[in-house]
């Protein structure tokens, strides 16, 4: 039985310890506030990547709260971080569209700005085309929305998939984990800060009672793995007619048949979408430069009267 989530009217503030959403399938969602600030404050929800979980956007969300005053909250989605996926759970892409849902109705969060990145922002789209209006404002960069001729791009022989399989899993110590990830791409172009908040949200003991066991990844690589599989099987693209409210679609440098190489039909896709390039960020853009993301989604969300300057 989940913990009752924290119902307080929307500007009231959040307590700092994770709280837990019942989502479908028996999902419990881990739910991160990581910038509360005074009451009344405007509510960003940001959506994280496949592999990653909610904390990664510790450093973009402070930067996000110092220029508008907004508290942000972060779900680890179903299999990531804090939230387990139930044995005989499939990873279909509706999923993590449901763990959003559950999360913004939980916390009565009343037309908050979502921000995602990649599968979240996926999830983000999802949310708001199967349910209109429930964001003000969204901001997804290089969301994984395929249009129809590229949707068997990833099925059958996936590399991104044989990477998951393959990615070490088990370190000594979380300071040997962040130096791994740390010294090596992608993670070598993060801000050290998401390294870091990556590390410690993102491993936990092997054997909580030996602190000399070592420490292994949350997110089981086979769980990655076939969220990857599963990453071209959605039909959000259809969809995307539905999403009613102001919506950036940002991408990095241009790679053929990722995210960035489509992100241009996501956007036209969109009755209110525009399309914002960074030709010197690759598809992590948020993790890279954390605090210009941040920058930019304050100056969009204001524009629309969603945020505030504080």
């Amino acid at each position: 039985m989940c913990p009752a989530p924290s119902l307080e009217p929307q500007g009231a503030p959040p307590p700092r310890e994770p709280v837990t959403v019942a989502s479908t399938n028996g999902v419990e969602v881990r739910v991160h506030t990581l910038v509360a600030p005074t009451p009344g404050a405007p509510v960003v929800l940001a959506a994280h990547a496949t592999g990653f979980h909610g904390r990664v956007f510790t450093p973009l969300a402070e930067r996000l709260g110092e220029l508008t005053g907004a508290r942000v909250v972060a779900p680890d989605l179903r299999g990531h971080g804090l939230t387990p996926l139930p044995a005989g759970v499939d990873l279909d892409w509706d999923g993590f569209a449901d763990d959003v849902l559950a999360v913004v109705d939980a916390l009565g969060l009343e037309a908050p700005v979502g921000v995602g990145h990649s599968k979240g922002g996926a999830a983000l789209l999802r949310a708001e085309a199967r349910r209109p209006g429930t964001f003000g404002a969204l901001w997804c960069y290089e969301p994984v929305v395929f249009p129809p001729g590229l949707a068997g791009a990833t099925r059958g022989d996936n590399p991104l998939a044989a990477g998951a399989l393959r990615r070490r899993d088990e370190f000594p110590s979380l300071a040997a984990a962040t130096a791994n990830f740390a010294g090596k791409p992608p993670m070598s172009s993060f801000d050290p800060r998401v390294v870091t908040a990556y590390v410690e949200g993102g491993f936990a003991p092997v054997d909580p009672g030996d602190p000399d066991a070592g420490v292994r990844l949350r997110c089981r690589p086979e769980v990655e793995a076939e969220t990857y599989r599963m990453g071209a099987a959605h039909n959000t693209f259809a969809q995307l007619g539905e999403v009613a409210c102001p919506t950036v679609v940002a991408r990095g440098v241009d790679v053929p048949v990722g995210p960035a190489h489509f992100a241009a039909g996501v956007a036209n896709a969109i009755p209110a979408g525009q399309l914002v390039t960074y030709d010197d960020l690759g598809h992590f853009g948020p993790l890279e430069d954390p605090g210009r993301i941040a920058a930019d989604i304050a100056r969009f969300a204001r524009e629309h009267g969603k945020l505030r300057e504080v």
